[in-house]
């Protein structure tokens, strides 16, 4: 079943190539979707995909790059029918 997440993390996830390392990470598990830096210091990553690779990513998100610190990840699930055709930073 595909689904779609919203995420947003929280910690030191600003410029240790947090946005590079999660559309990697997404490319690799066939998702869709983007990764983009927030004014507040966050990262926003949108996630569309199977289930279980949605999964994955998510607990993905809470390690990220060996330079990033997260200290929380929030989530939302979103209407299917966002489409995407890759993941892209932004």
């Amino acid at each position: 079943m595909k689904i779609c997440k919203l995420f947003l993390v929280s910690g030191r996830v600003q410029g240790v190539w947090y946005r590079a390392a999660t559309q990697q990470q997404a490319l690799g598990l066939g998702i869709t979707g983007y990764a983009k830096n927030l004014p507040d210091g966050r990262v926003e990553v949108l996630a569309c995909g199977a289930e279980e690779n949605v999964a994955e990513l998510e607990q993905w998100l809470w390690q990220g790059p060996p330079l990033a610190k997260v200290s929380k990840v929030e989530r939302q699930a979103l209407a299917t029918g966002v489409e995407f055709t890759g993941f892209v930073t932004l």
